[in-house]
């Protein structure tokens, strides 16, 4: 369980939609969709019209919507979780293992 991030592009955006933090965020500034594209992961959380901050290019840290291993590709899992990748968009690499529900650390892949 990981609370390291290396953001090397953070974008301030405005939530469409209650986001929570750790969570994959869509390209609309919502919480992006089971096996969807994504903007990035968000550091914080926001309501409706708030603003955020979204780690877009570099390491960050999402909550696992299942076990994840170190290495496993992921997707968007349930509520913007990251899942090990099946069907949809790989949208970013494990960089450790961990349980579900558990915050890790991920290498964001532009998708």
């Amino acid at each position: 369980m990981s609370s390291q991030f290396i953001s090397l592009l953070g974008l301030t955006r405005t939530a469409s939609g209650a986001v929570t933090a750790q969570r994959f965020v869509s390209p609309t500034n919502a919480v992006a969709t089971a096996a969807g594209n994504t903007l990035g992961v968000a550091r914080t959380k926001a309501a409706d019209g708030e603003e955020m901050l979204v780690d877009v290019i570099g390491t960050a840290v999402v909550v696992a919507d299942g076990a994840v291993s170190d290495g496993d590709e992921l997707e968007v899992g349930t509520a913007g979780a990251a899942t090990v990748q099946s069907a949809g968009v790989t949208v970013a690499r494990a960089l450790e293992d961990a349980a579900d529900g558990e915050p890790f650390e991920v290498l964001l892949i532009a998708n």
